[in-house]
């Protein structure tokens, strides 16, 4: 058949199964087989399902379509493999959010998310890496895996959805979940070279996903291209009433407007709003130029760009940091060593075991967040610190629907930088939390957002171009990025592993 199996999109994969030019036991096979080659190197599973069991179940859903037993056309991911960031319930599975405090937790629910992909009938092949409880932003406070970056083993992968994105870009999965709060999937994908998408907040069910920052973190995707993206959201989108943050909404229908729609029509007399700030000195020159290209790719086709002033992007990234931090030390509370988890050894009374047993589980990242938002919440310095935090909150939602008013799309880099080399920024806090200098404004307003590939270094290390929507402009978002993909080859390149 040519290039491998796990060489095809999804939607590529899905069109052989449903001509019967492939069987499930192929697929999976063919992943199975891709992981077992390249994952000693990429690492990008805490742990990958039993090989005997996903080929079993590969074989009973062929047995299925043999005895025409079932509908192709109702189940949208038929057989497909799929990846779970670790901060998603699965039955029967670790929920460990790569932390010791879970090292051996698994929950007896599933989320809401996990229930429709099975429903969907894909087939969940593991739980991946990440950072610990989704605090950080290259993978490297995970208690328990190493990632690296595909394109680049001494680089990082990105965070906190960084074995997400690393399993997607070395092909392990078709499609992977990630969770973003301040652009924990939009970052890794710029890192690793392929496609992240963060819906507009509550257009996904965060039941079942542990809550790290609960009015900023997004369930979202990485997929090899935009076109995928679209076909998932369309799965998992719509209201759950398990969730109170849930929109009451039904389910997208994106993927059919993009497929029967002319690429170009989402271009031309499109108008684009870059933010100065978006291109200012922190942008490395590389990074720049990458975009720069991206954005004379929409002039050509028909889109008109304008530079626009940002009022209050400068108070973006600490407002973040002191929001979510707050959110943070509230969620991590229950993690006390009483009702699951780890509990500490050799404890004299109630107050050592809570202290020796948050000081045992949790990691210096996670440590450091429970601080900064315990402090900010105080007597004393709530008003300071969290109540200007919210008010920045509201000016850059303001600032943002200032913008729309005039402009149907915002674009930018998705990162300042290409991604770094292990510790280069381990022991610099301020400096790894400028990772997300440009993708935490679409979680502090709320906003559907997406990273597509534009390019490379010249040391080879992928660049991400941003594109961001209006509330509930997902469609809209998702048809640039696959207007923007129908004109570039970027998102086809594979990295050499």
């Amino acid at each position: 058949m040519g290039e491998a199996l796990y060489e095809k999109s999804l939607l590529e994969l899905r069109q052989l199964l449903e001509n019967g030019e492939t069987s499930v036991s192929e697929v999976v096979a063919s992943y199975v087989t891709r992981v077992r080659e390249v994952e000693p190197t990429v690492g990008s599973f805490i742990d990958f399902a039993d090989e005997e069991e996903l080929l079993k179940l590969a074989k009973a859903l062929d047995e299925k379509v043999a005895a025409r037993a079932v509908d192709m056309a109702h189940l949208p991911l038929y057989g497909l493999p799929v990846g779970v960031k670790d901060n998603i319930a699965v039955l029967g599975m670790r929920m460990t959010n790569a932390s010791r405090m879970l090292e051996n937790y698994k929950p007896p629910y599933e989320a809401t998310v996990v229930k429709r992909l099975r429903e969907a009938e894909g087939i969940i092949v593991g739980k991946l890496n990440m950072d610990e409880f989704a605090m950080g932003s290259s993978t490297e406070t995970s208690q328990l895996q190493r990632t690296r970056n595909p394109w680049h083993t001494d680089y990082v992968p990105g965070g906190s959805s960084g074995g997400s994105a690393a399993a997607v870009a070395a092909r392990e999965v078709v499609f992977a979940f990630g969770t973003d709060s301040g652009g924990s999937i939009r970052q890794p994908a710029s890192y690793t070279g392929v496609v992240g998408f963060k819906p507009t907040y509550g257009r996904i069910s965060r039941y079942g996903v542990a809550a790290f920052a609960s009015s900023f973190d997004t369930v979202g995707f990485l997929t090899r291209d935009a076109l995928d993206a679209a076909y998932v959201l369309d799965i998992f989108s719509g209201f759950d009433e398990k969730d109170s943050t849930s929109l009451p909404h039904e389910s997208t229908k994106v993927f059919e407007t993009l497929k029967t729609r002319d690429p170009l029509s989402f271009v031309r007399g499109l108008r684009i709003a870059v933010p100065h700030e978006f291109m200012g000195d922190d942008i490395h020159p590389e990074v720049k130029t990458r975009i720069e290209e991206a954005f004379r790719v929409f002039e050509e086709a028909g889109a008109h760009i304008e530079y626009v002033h940002f009022p209050h992007m400068a108070y973006a990234e600490p407002a973040y940091y002191i929001l979510t931090s707050a959110e943070a030390s509230s969620n991590m509370s229950r993690f006390d060593g009483v009702r699951y988890g780890y509990r500490a050894k050799d404890v004299e009374d109630i107050e050592t075991m809570f202290k020796k047993t948050r000081s045992e589980g949790l990691g210096w990242e996670v440590k450091r967040r429970i601080l900064l938002g315990t402090f900010s919440l105080s007597a004393g310095h709530y008003e300071a610190f969290y109540q200007k935090a919210q008010k920045v909150r509201t000016l850059i939602h303001e600032d943002f629907a200032r913008m729309f008013a005039d402009y149907d799309v915002v674009l930018g880099p998705t990162t300042p930088t290409a991604a770094f080399k292990f510790g280069e920024r381990l022991n610099d806090p301020l400096e790894m939390y400028k990772s997300d200098l440009l993708t935490v404004v679409a979680n502090l307003a709320g906003l559907p957002a997406i990273s597509v590939p534009a390019g490379f270094t010249s040391l080879g290390l992928p660049v991400g171009l941003q594109i961001m929507g209006p509330v509930l402009g997902d469609e809209h978002v998702l048809g640039v990025a696959h207007a923007y993909q129908s004109l570039t080859e970027h998102h086809r390149a594979c990295p050499v592993l």
